[in-house]
């Protein structure tokens, strides 16, 4: 599950490095062995067997230097050795590998999936779980190869040694020694991080309940409850306390119990060691080196095993972070390119939906059995009341969603059966709320065609009407214009995003409401530059607002997913519908806001029309 994105097979240094910090890791173990030995050897070649000289004594300086070389290989107490810290120098690369690989395919990934599943999302939750399991493959790898596995090994070949080197009595005392002591740190770790939760979950409702008593000050001196607030909050203090004690407790417990089976075994172990020393069992044929040598190989067995309950937490929490990781991987693509699909070759733009029925939900159809047609270079608009299906129209043209029958049609080319890159880089969208990238000006509008010269963009500016006003921001086109273009106002958004647009000069030219956010003084001083961007392009209006569709060749006045009416605003005038009677209710509203603010503006005015018609 892990290796695709641990084994680096398109880097054969990578590679390479992957096998030293293997071999590394063999090395250390070798080490782990000898260190005792040597200390062994040290201790045989300073002791005076029986009928032995003073004299007769040898200085081994090469078991001495050997040892200390030992021991800079392998780290002292508190500090790494040169083995440690070399594996974990190359490992770098081998993490910062896995780090990219996952990132970058979870990154493409969340790009692949549909709308509908990017509008369903919690953002906050999903990078969460995109940060958590990009960091659980080499917390989990880590620990399993630089703890876990070393740890085993080296208690397995400890078992092995003493069998072999000295009796079948000292691998059983290391045995039980070493399987008590991981049972133990196991069990405990888990009644830990259940009082873990519970000392949490504790902790905020004591935080919960002083924070809600707070906001509510008012509320409790109005019933005269101080004390009640009080009483409930140290109630729940206590509460956090007696969790907390818990918490520490088990670890206390552990620690002992954990002292507890290392003094055992290790005083089995001497004891059983000293006793065939000073007897001079003939079958064991132990001496003082054999002892201080058993004494120093469980102790350096036991260290790394203190820290056993962290790693087994930490690897259990990494499990469950890279299932979630795992989970999003396998949110399957709504929207697929079929095998071997060829690129949208556009000659003139022409649109066709043939019958088009879709749904967002299988109990709800939005759109039903729709069919018209846009010849290449003519505007049509899409009008009708809010759920009538405009913007559904938009989406499935630009083939964020697939349709549930019937078809869409460009260019006598079935848009599903083509790329979806080159679909959307024929289309040019200026949609009701643009978002801007949190970067410069320039970077935004460049975004039509990452190509362009700088010359491009200012000349796309111009076109949209926003170079003058670029040039009277401090940065110019330097201006970072905040978090989704927050510093920018909702007519520069707009002008931008049209510039954009007119950058990127696609065949086709989708306007999704993109004036109905702006009061009807903005809007007006940007129809200009959205018919520069519609010129000579078919294009598809979505509007709101009647009154910026009435040149379209067509307008199509949809309801409840169907069509109701098509034809020339005159045409549609002429019909006295559906559409004559929106129009009526737009004109009615309009004259009553033109009304209200000429009121507003002349107050002094209208006081005076009142008084004379009071005489």
């Amino acid at each position: 599950m892990m290796f695709p994105y641990v084994w680096p097979k398109q880097s054969i240094w990578l590679q390479i490095t992957v096998g030293i910090c293997l071999i590394l890791l063999v090395l250390g173990r070798v080490i782990n062995v000898f260190v005792p030995i040597y200390s062994k050897n040290i201790v045989n070649s300073l002791t005076y067997e029986q009928g032995v000289t003073q004299g007769s004594l040898e200085f081994r300086w090469d078991y001495i230097l050997t040892y200390v070389c030992l021991i800079f290989l392998k780290g002292g107490t508190g500090t790494s050795g040169l083995v440690s810290n070399l594996n974990s120098l190359l490992w770098i690369k081998v993490q910062q590998y896995s780090t990219r690989t996952i990132q970058m395919k979870l990154f493409t990934h969340l790009h692949n999936l549909s709308l509908r599943w990017h509008l369903g999302r919690k953002t906050g939750e999903m990078l969460r779980v995109v940060d958590r399991g990009t960091n659980s493959i080499n917390t989990l790898l880590s620990y399993i190869l630089f703890q876990v596995l070393p740890t085993i090994a080296d208690i397995v070949i400890a078992i092995i040694y003493f069998i072999t080197a000295f009796n079948y009595l000292f691998g059983i005392i290391v045995f039980v020694s070493m399987a008590l002591y991981l049972t133990a740190t196991v069990q405990a770790t888990e009644w830990r991080t259940k009082f873990r939760r519970l000392r949490n979950q504790k902790d905020n409702e004591a935080n919960a309940k002083a924070v809600d008593s707070l906001l509510n000050f008012e509320t409790v001196k109005y019933y005269a409850a101080t004390e009640w607030e009080k009483n409930r909050y140290q109630t729940a203090i206590v509460e956090y306390q007696l969790a907390e004690w818990k918490f520490n407790a088990i670890f206390n417990l552990l620690s002992l119990i954990q002292n507890v089976i290392n003094t055992v075994g290790l005083a089995s172990g001497s004891l059983l060691c000293a006793w065939a020393v000073t007897n001079g069992v003939s079958d064991l044929q132990l001496n003082v080196g054999d002892y201080v040598l058993f004494g120093t190989y469980l102790s350096q067995l036991y260290g790394p095993l203190n820290s056993l309950g962290n790693t087994y937490r930490m690897i259990q929490q990494a499990f469950i972070d890279m299932e979630n990781m795992f989970d999003l991987l396998e949110q399957g693509l709504e929207v697929k390119d079929v095998p071997g699909a060829p690129e949208l070759f556009v000659k003139g733009g022409e649109i066709e939906f043939k019958n088009v029925t879709f749904s967002y939900e299988p109990e709800k159809q939005i759109l039903k059995g729709v069919s018209f047609k846009v010849p290449a270079g003519q505007t049509y608009a899409l009008v009708g009341h809010t759920g009538s299906g405009k913007s559904t129209i938009v989406r499935l043209l630009f083939r964020f969603y697939d349709v549930d029958a019937g078809s869409i049609i460009i260019d006598g080319q079935d848009i599903s059966q083509v790329t979806q890159t080159s679909l959307r880089s024929h289309i040019g969208v200026v949609p009701q709320d643009t978002v801007l990238f949190n970067s410069d000006i320039r970077y935004n509008i460049r975004y039509g065609k990452l190509t362009a010269m700088d010359e491009e963009v200012e000349d796309a500016a111009k076109a949209a009407e926003i170079h003058e006003r670029i040039l009277t921001f401090p940065k110019k086109y330097d201006t970072i214009v905040g978090e989704r273009g927050l510093r920018l106002s909702g007519g520069e958004k707009q002008r931008v995003a049209i510039a954009r647009t007119l950058l990127k000069a696609p065949a086709i030219v989708l306007l999704d409401e993109a004036t109905s956010a702006l009061d009807t003084k903005t809007e007006r001083s940007i129809q200009s530059s959205l018919s520069r961007v519609c010129e000579n392009r078919t294009t598809i209006i979505v509007a709101h607002r009647l009154s910026t569709i009435i040149h379209a060749h067509q307008i199509i006045v949809l309801n409840e997913g169907q069509i109701l009416e098509m034809g020339t605003h005159a045409d549609l005038l002429a019909k006295d519908g559906y559409y004559a009677d929106m129009w009526k209710q737009q004109l009615i509203k309009q004259e009553e806001e033109t009304s209200v603010a000429t009121n507003e503006t002349n107050p002094e005015k209208e006081g005076k029309g009142g008084r004379t018609r009071k005489h």
